[in-house]
């Protein structure tokens, strides 16, 4: 059974500056700042809204599946795929 959201977004909290990787191994880390995630590989955040978005359509087969609904789906795809967030 999957845990809502809110759990979720709590998890991805308790685990920043932790290494995640891509689907394709790239190594991240990230840090959140309210409602918004910050990747250590880009400029650009990613909004809480777009992991809510993403989180609706579990399980995903890939972050090309989510390409056109949210940004930086690559990061979206690899936390909601973690065993330390899912």
């Amino acid at each position: 059974m999957k845990p809502d959201f809110e759990t979720v977004w709590q998890r991805l909290r308790g685990h920043q500056g932790e290494e995640f990787k891509t689907k394709t191994g790239l190594p991240f880390s990230y840090k959140i700042s309210g409602d918004i995630f910050w990747p250590s590989r880009t400029n650009y955040n990613i909004a809480k809204s777009d992991f809510a978005k993403a989180f609706e359509l579990l399980p995903i087969a890939g972050p090309g599946e989510i390409n056109e609904l949210v940004r930086g789906p690559a990061y979206v795809w690899a936390v909601l795929h973690d065993r330390r967030i899912m």
